[in-house]
């Protein structure tokens, strides 16, 4: 992240309600969510940010800029509609569905290359395969959600990338890291943590 920044539990929040109404505005052709950034200011910062949509516990929908000049408030907002319509490997969420869908928003750090795998740090680091024939992004909850090893973690970066799972093994990826803040809906309106994963 920027050095020293976090988002207060109420610029959360926010972020949460307004993807949640941004996806909404979609099904009853509003206008979608405002805010005021001048009694916001943290949200009009051009950071990077992943919207996840899981229902029932599983994934339903991930879409997300790794890197934007868009305010993070605006970048929330369309990439909660883009996770709920655009993602390939799902069809459009509908609005019955969205009564039981549960958010989980990640906001960015600038990406920085790795000099080798062993800068990763499990738990804090998600991966960005940019490759000029493969590219591919698995944020840090992946790991620790799954359990995985580094070379675990980089199995899956791989397949993800339409590599074989071991092209890790046989030479050095062109990878970056990040960190990112987590947090997410329980309930409706309600937060899990926003102490980053």
């Amino acid at each position: 992240m920027i050095e020293g920044f976090s988002l207060s539990k109420k610029e959360q929040g926010i972020l949460l309600i307004s993807a949640r109404e941004s996806i909404m505005s979609l099904f009853n052709h509003s206008n979608g969510p405002r805010i005021d950034f001048n009694q916001y200011p943290t949200l009009r910062l051009p950071l990077g940010a992943f919207v996840t949509l899981r229902l029932g516990g599983d994934l339903r929908g991930c879409i997300g800029y790794i890197t934007t000049d868009m305010p993070l408030f605006d970048t929330v907002c369309e990439t909660a509609q883009l996770s709920a319509t655009e993602d390939p490997r799902f069809y459009p969420v509908d609005p019955e569905e969205m009564r039981h869908i549960l958010i989980e928003i990640s906001v960015l750090s600038i990406p920085e290359p790795a000099k080798s795998y062993n800068d990763i740090i499990i738990g804090k680091h998600g991966l960005i395969l940019d490759e000029p024939e493969n590219r591919a992004v698995l944020l840090p909850q992946v790991a620790t959600e799954n359990n995985f090893t580094t070379g675990q973690f980089l199995s899956a970066l791989c397949e993800k990338a339409g590599l074989d799972p071991k092209t890790y093994l046989e030479r050095q990826l062109q990878i970056s890291l990040f960190s990112a803040e987590v947090f997410g809906e329980v309930r409706h309106g309600s937060l899990t943590h926003g102490d980053g994963a």
